[in-house]
């Protein structure tokens, strides 16, 4: 039997999204570069902590895509101040980039709720491939 004959649960599975996520947490990320996290499975949740050893450190800035971050001007959906947390962002997101701060000071943390959909399902979901690339409609 041909794989093309096989179906499986694809990005608009409801039931993928009401059942608890997978539990996926990093921590220690130095963002004063930029810094991509690349979820294993598309996400049904996320959070974002940052932690500074100061309050006046550089605000930590969060997007979609290294595109976003880096295009003129800035595509980011979310800029934090040290020392906070982000509320719970109910995003379908297989990446996230991250950048700020001053390097070595800071420690970012990311924890998401993961589906059961591995990344590979966003992959061609529009005309010029992975609309989250970057390069159509996010930054």
């Amino acid at each position: 039997m041909g794989s093309s004959n096989i179906y499986t649960a694809g990005l608009n599975n409801v039931g993928s999204y009401q059942v608890s996520g997978i539990p996926f947490a990093t921590g220690s990320i130095d963002a004063s570069g930029g810094q991509m996290i690349t979820f294993p499975n598309v996400t049904r949740w996320v959070l974002v902590h940052y932690s500074a050893s100061s309050d006046n450190m550089a605000p930590l800035k969060v997007g979609f895509s290294q595109v976003g971050i880096e295009s003129n001007p800035h595509n980011f959906f979310l800029e934090m101040k040290p020392n906070t947390t982000s509320p719970r962002l109910e995003l379908k997101l297989t990446q996230l980039m991250l950048f700020g701060g001053e390097s070595g000071e800071l420690g970012v943390s990311v924890m998401a709720g993961l589906t059961n959909l591995p990344v590979a399902r966003v992959d061609n979901i529009s005309p010029s491939g992975s609309n989250w690339s970057g390069s159509s409609g996010v930054g």
